[in-house]
């Protein structure tokens, strides 16, 4: 190999990663304009499927980068906050879909209805994620009956999955905690309504910072060791306690961003991003938890770092150290 062909790869990874965090936003925009005005979307059937592909597309090119960069969008969104946390809960639903072993059919009107379960009230929900003050008795109705209004408007839009437009209308309905002999319309809603609920709690809001992903799903699933489950058990295999994306401190006193997942659930490749007394790194600090120390001592919100990071640089950090063993710090 010629001494110019690392530089190229290089070069190569930094447009491809460019090029990825760009998509993803571009998809975060699109499904913003479909859910806001879906009366004025030409064919709303067909772009929710390209938006679903879109999606698909994006996940199967690397799925810790997908984790990472969801994650990161989900506390920095600028569309609004009811286009991210559909886009948040429909890729953990496609991320989930085969851990949970799901027949291709009933991923995809899981994920659509993912994408579309609080149509609703998009624009309300938007509102609420700024409003400081309590709900109206009118925001109240609205909310109690959005699932309702949501099958109704699929339905004007010419929606025929009659299994995606179930899970719509039964996504906030109480299900057993036990998926075994549900009927699918059953089981798509609580899986989505678990989903929904995780990504709700990990989402800041004007009322409120958002939780560190770990808090979101201990307060799901309880004990996770002694849960039944399914559902919150699976997200904990499939992404971990500590995502791609999410912060956490270090028994070092240095906090840290998830970059990717390792081959044990909880031991990821970290990047230290400041030090012990809270001062930006100089350049990230790589850990394989995996490995040794330093160990993960707690989850944190994104609330708590105030570090601005930049995106395209961490992503693609992440790829190159997660196949390189010289690149471990400490």
């Amino acid at each position: 190999m010629s001494a110019q062909a690392p530089a190229k790869a290089t070069e190569t990874a930094d447009s491809e990663y460019e090029d990825l965090i760009g998509q993803w936003s571009d998809l975060e925009s699109a499904l913003a304009a479909v859910l806001a005005r879906p009366h004025s979307v030409q064919d709303f059937p067909v772009k929710v499927r390209q938006c679903d592909r879109w999606l698909q597309d994006l996940v199967a090119h690397d799925i810790d980068a997908a984790l990472y960069l969801m994650f990161q969008l989900a506390s920095t969104s600028t569309v609004g906050y009811s286009a991210s946390h559909a886009l948040v809960c429909a890729t953990l639903c496609h991320i989930l879909a085969p851990e949970l072993q799901l027949p291709a059919h009933e991923r995809d009107s899981l994920v659509r209805a993912a994408f579309t379960m609080n149509i609703g009230m998009t624009a309300l929900q938007d509102e609420l994620a700024q409003q400081r003050e309590p709900l109206t008795p009118e925001q109240r109705m609205a909310v109690d009956r959005h699932p309702q209004a949501g099958l109704d408007l699929l339905e004007e839009l010419h929606i025929t999955d009659d299994l995606w437009l179930d899970v719509v209308a039964l996504h906030h309905q109480p299900q057993p905690e036990v998926l075994t002999n549900l009927p699918a319309p059953e089981r798509l809603a609580r899986i989505l309504n678990t989903i929904d609920r995780y990504a709700a709690m990990i989402s800041p809001r004007k009322t409120r910072a958002g939780r560190s992903a770990t808090d979101s799903v201990r307060a799901i699933v309880g004990q996770v060791a002694d849960s039944r489950d399914e559902i919150g058990l699976s997200l904990v295999r499939t992404i971990g306690l500590c995502p791609p994306g999410t912060f956490v401190r270090l028994d070092n006193a240095e906090t840290a961003i998830v970059l990717r997942r390792s081959e044990r659930a909880n031991f990821p490749l970290v990047a230290s991003v400041l030090d012990a007394k809270g001062k930006p790194q100089s350049s990230p600090r790589l850990y394989h938890t995996v490995r040794g120390q330093p160990h993960i001592q707690a989850a944190l919100a994104r609330s708590a770092v105030t570090v601005e990071l930049p995106q395209r640089a961490m992503v693609r950090l992440g790829l190159f150290a997660a196949h390189r063993t010289d690149t471990v710090s400490g």
